[in-house]
């Protein structure tokens, strides 16, 4: 039966899946404008550090005032209302709440969120990328031992790649590469909060008349965001991670089966089973011939002649041999697409993407010549961006994640370019997210043999 089917079901049965979100900001409210829509949920309660600002993202996507007038969360469940809060604790808590969605952006917040929900027994929905790659592998574990599913977020692009690499391998073609689009330069690298509206295009009027966060979206900007999805995605998929970090190499739709295959057979990939994004400008800034900045792509291999000439059949893009072809989605509808992970834990059980084993990491990299004594700025900021690595390696190296590059002290000198290790940094070792990723780390250099 069909997700849509099965929700009508509940709510005839008056068995609404109840729905609590952590964090009203962008994805947050692009799933609050479609969760009134969907039959069969009860989005009983939302959690942020503001319930002012949640209120006025409510407002914003259309809410009514009456619909979100709870004043506890008993009420909420009793009236088919909404309750607001700041205490993601107590919502988690709630016999009135089935799954939790963290959207709050906050390594920290989102690990501490996903461990409550392991002790309250409720599923969880990682929209929150920068934790899942900080701990997702030990959250995981955590969840199955608990009995709660651990879910990517569909909409996000690292649930819609595993979507394409699940459907590829289920037909039984071989995946090569999988990934996504972004505009990329290497000198985006560099890129601070000052300078990111330049390369973004926008106006000072733009910035001004809109609702910017000038260190978020320069996350997405400088690579750093693209190396926590595909640290996701390689740990979600048994992908692996390139050696040197993403390559992004300039690639239209057309021309990704061309490019994502092995160096052996004219492309880029060290190997087959990889993770790579593809640029949409090329290196001396023109346009790619249909780019793939807002999508997301599989490419597989046809395992005997027959099933290359089905490719040649019905219309598939090969490269030159026909041996490899590739499906796209061209674009992602980001929070407006949640509900699908919700429908999917409730009535069918299952993650829509889930982590796995740990394959990729994202380390601080120095994006200029940093001093003892500066103090890092995390994603986005001015000090270091997030590099993706293979996970052995990182070990190796002792490597800072990037998702923990917040206030802490250098000790020493980092040239640009130079990764930042544990070792460098001043750190707070009893802080609960530090704890986690120790954890962490010593449990898989034991699995791992180092």
């Amino acid at each position: 039966m069909s997700l849509i089917r099965q929700l009508k079901a509940r709510a005839a049965a008056g068995r609404p899946v109840r729905v609590a979100l952590v964090g009203a900001g962008k994805f947050g409210s692009m799933y609050l404008s479609q969760a009134p829509r969907t039959p069969g949920i009860h989005l009983v309660a939302v959690a942020d550090l503001s319930p002012d600002r949640a209120r006025a993202s409510l407002a914003r996507v259309g809410w009514e005032d009456a619909r979100h007038a709870a004043t506890s969360l008993a009420q909420a469940a009793r009236e088919g209302s909404t309750f607001v809060t700041d205490d993601a604790a107590a919502v988690i808590a709630s016999e009135h709440v089935d799954i939790v969605i963290d959207a709050t952006g906050s390594p920290a917040a989102g690990i501490r969120h996903a461990l409550l929900c392991c002790e309250h027994r409720k599923h969880v929905i990682m929209v929150n990328v920068e934790a899942d790659v900080l701990a997702g592998p030990l959250l995981a574990r955590r969840a199955a031992e608990a009995g709660v599913i651990y879910s990517m977020a569909a909409g996000d692009q690292p649930a819609l790649i595993a979507e394409l690499v699940d459907w590829a391998r289920t037909i039984g073609l071989e995946v090569v590469c999988a990934g996504k689009g972004t505009k990329y330069l290497p000198v985006y690298h560099q890129s601070t909060p000052e300078t990111v509206w330049g390369h973004y295009g926008f106006s000072e009027a733009q910035v001004a008349g809109g609702d910017f966060n000038a260190q978020m979206f320069n996350s997405f900007l400088d690579g750093t965001k693209s190396a926590l999805e595909m640290a996701a995605v390689a740990n979600g998929c048994e992908l692996d991670p390139p050696a040197d970090g993403l390559a992004f190499p300039p690639c239209g739709v057309d021309d990704l089966p061309h490019v994502l295959r092995p160096v052996a057979d004219g492309g880029v990939l060290p190997r087959k089973g990889m993770v790579e994004v593809v640029s949409s400008i090329e290196r001396d800034g023109r346009p790619v011939f249909r780019d793939l900045r807002w999508g997301v792509y599989a490419v597989f291999e046809a395992p005997s002649r027959y099933v290359m000439d089905c490719f040649q059949q019905y219309g598939l893009k090969t490269d030159a041999s026909g041996r490899y072809a590739a499906m796209y989605k061209p674009y992602h509808l980001i929070g407006l697409e949640l509900g699908i992970s919700v429908a999917s834990i409730a009535v069918r059980h299952e993650a829509t993407g889930a982590t796995g084993t740990w394959r990729g990491d994202v380390a601080a990299t120095a994006k200029r010549a940093l001093r003892a004594g500066e103090k890092l700025d995390g994603e986005g900021g001015h000090t270091v961006y997030g590099k993706l690595m293979p996970t052995a390696d990182s070990l190796r190296r002792r490597a800072l994640p990037i998702g923990l590059a917040h206030d802490m002290v250098l000790l020493r000198d980092i040239g640009a370019g130079e990764l930042v290790s544990w070792d460098d940094v001043r750190h707070d070792a009893g802080r609960q997210a530090v704890q986690v990723r120790r954890e962490q780390e010593d449990l898989f250099r034991r699995e791992l043999g180092l």
